[in-house]
């Protein structure tokens, strides 16, 4: 493409110091394309929160030059926030690879969303805007069809790993390590590249290790019924524990919608050949322990996953057996762990064997580049800048540090959060104006209304309680007509606290008939002193603040 005066913008609005809710801009004039549209999972701290999505008020003001978003792959952190972009954001086009595509399609149907401009992308696709062209490369991740996003644009050729890592004996295809070369030597200008495991030295081990053992375990279990667990988006893994159960003359019954729609679609893409080694829970009667396998979400100790249900005894189907063998075949998310601890110490009491990464490491490979193999990428593309991105800082700082072991000048690695842009011109690469950037809360069906605020509140109630005082006023004699109803959840036992009830009852009394004799007496007010004064008066007392919710019934006789 011709070298011109204009700049080339590039930024995340989600993924920089986080694991998660990837979203990537790149902005030349008036052509935008779009990398990603992943979701968070919240942690701990934000109670009730579903997802956490990125604030695309930007997006939004710039609808207009927003040509196309492409996704790198299949996984939540990456297609996660599809659904909730397109209700807020006109996207003329989406582009996937076919697994990614058939994933947006259900999670477009589950939603009731009617888009149909997705297409299908592979390693042959050339995508042309008037100054924007877009291609691929294939890489090697936990999910089949991944791919590296190369932008190239006048000033320069911008190279977007997505997630990768370098596997030489693969499930799948190889990573097109040769295409990876051959733009290194062509002169790429800026890498964007992962850092998720940029902590982690050395190489990540090839899935072909994780066969090995997965068949020792299903060897040793010669009369036990084996439940494994695992992410449903790592088809490959899927594939790996199918041909092991059917090399152990085992059936599996799958549990989890998410688990079920993998399923579906590995079957469709012709990546299971015989779905025969599938069964339901009534074909499970007439075999014994030793001939059956489940397998299941809730590697991550979800709530409400199929195999936290199983622990919890809740399950409708599945109820467990003193000489189950569970598998946990994932690592643990960062902020999950204390959720997958809890619900292996209730598969512990409930008397079966455990088997995790922790225990048995080649029970799981990572579907992320190590520190070698990160390595490994900038020597093959050789870039002039460096950007890492999906990561927490520790991982982004990390990546930068292995950038400067294999040449990258220190002055050309740009560690970023979301917002912060760099410009790309015909004279290298430099920091730009900071853009609006930010978390986005999804509570059910409401997007966007929990904020701060709402969070604090639940922190609140969690923490110390809610306190509830309910008022009958006579307006026209400005008096309370009898007592203060006090009510409290997650504060004190109202019956064992007689005293202390009785004393903020007194309390809430005196400060509404003060209250009422004042000439400027108005409902908003009472309810104001009433908090204000009663928040001191009870953490005096008991040295807790629950949220104080006054409720005024005004009578009129």
């Amino acid at each position: 493409m011709n070298k011109n005066d204009g700049f080339t913008s590039i930024f995340a609005l989600g993924g920089l110091g986080e694991v998660g809710k990837n979203m990537y801009v790149i902005e030349y004039k008036n052509e935008l394309v779009i990398i990603d549209a992943g979701v968070m999972f919240p942690t701990n701290d934000l109670l009730g929160v579903d997802y956490v999505i990125q604030d695309v008020t930007y997006l939004k003001q710039n609808e207009k030059k927003i040509k196309a978003l492409i996704i790198t792959h299949g996984h939540e952190d990456h297609i996660g926030g599809i659904s909730f972009l397109l209700q807020n954001v006109n996207i003329p086009v989406v582009y996937a690879s076919r697994i990614a595509q058939d994933l947006i399609n259900k999670k477009l149907i589950d939603r009731n969303i009617g888009y149909k401009d997705i297409n299908t992308y592979n390693e042959e696709t050339i995508i042309k805007f008037k100054n924007i062209q877009v291609d691929f490369i294939r890489t090697t991740h936990s999910i089949p069809d991944s791919y590296a996003i190369v932008v190239t644009t006048p000033n320069g050729k911008i190279i977007h790993t997505g997630d990768f890592k370098f596997d030489l004996t693969p499930i799948g295809p190889m990573a097109d390590i040769h295409k990876m070369a051959r733009l290194g030597e062509e002169g790429v200008k800026l890498l964007l590249s992962e850092s998720t495991n940029a902590l982690s030295p050395g190489f990540s081990a090839s899935e072909a290790c994780v066969d090995e053992a997965l068949g020792d375990v299903f060897a040793r279990a010669t009369t036990n019924r084996i439940i494994l667990a695992t992410f449903a988006s790592n088809i490959y893994r899927i594939k790996h524990i199918i041909e092991t159960c059917r090399e152990n003359n085992r059936k599996i019954i799958t549990f989890g919608r998410s688990m079920e729609n993998a399923k579906d679609i590995a079957i469709k893409n012709g990546l299971i050949k015989d779905p025969s080694i599938f069964i339901d829970t009534n074909q499970a009667k007439d075999l014994k322990k030793h001939e059956i396998c489940i397998l299941c979400t809730g590697s991550q100790g979800e709530r409400l996953a199929a195999l936290s249900r199983i622990a919890n005894g809740v399950h409708k189907q599945v109820q467990l057996m003193p000489d189950d063998i569970i598998v946990f075949a994932s690592n643990p998310i960062p902020g999950n762990s204390s959720s997958i601890n809890r619900i292996i110490n209730k598969l512990y009491l409930k008397g079966v064997k455990v088997y995790t990464n922790s225990q048995f490491p080649d029970i799981h490979t990572s579907g992320h580049a190590k520190a070698e193999e990160l390595k490994w990428m900038m020597r093959l593309i050789k870039p002039e800048y460096l950007m890492p991105i999906h990561g927490e800082y520790r991982m982004l700082k990390e990546h930068a540090d292995l950038a400067v072991s294999c040449g990258i000048k220190e002055d050309n690695i740009f560690i970023c959060k979301n917002g912060d842009s760099l410009i790309m011109d015909n004279d290298g690469v430099r920091r730009g104006k900071s853009i609006t950037a930010g978390d986005v809360y999804v509570d059910g069906l409401r997007v966007g209304d929990i904020g701060s605020v709402v969070i604090k509140d639940r922190k609140i109630m969690s923490n110390d309680g809610v306190l509830v005082t309910i008022l009958n006023i006579n307006l026209d004699k400005r008096q309370l007509m009898i007592r203060p109803n006090i009510t409290t959840r997650g504060f004190v036992l109202v019956n064992e606290n007689a005293s202390l009830i009785k004393e903020i009852e007194n309390k809430v009394s005196d400060i509404v008939n003060k209250s009422l004799k004042s000439s400027k007496y108005s409902v908003t007010d009472i309810k104001n002193q009433v908090i204000l004064e009663l928040n001191v008066f009870i953490n005096e007392r008991t040295g807790r603040r629950p949220m104080i919710l006054p409720v005024i019934m005004e009578v009129k006789k």
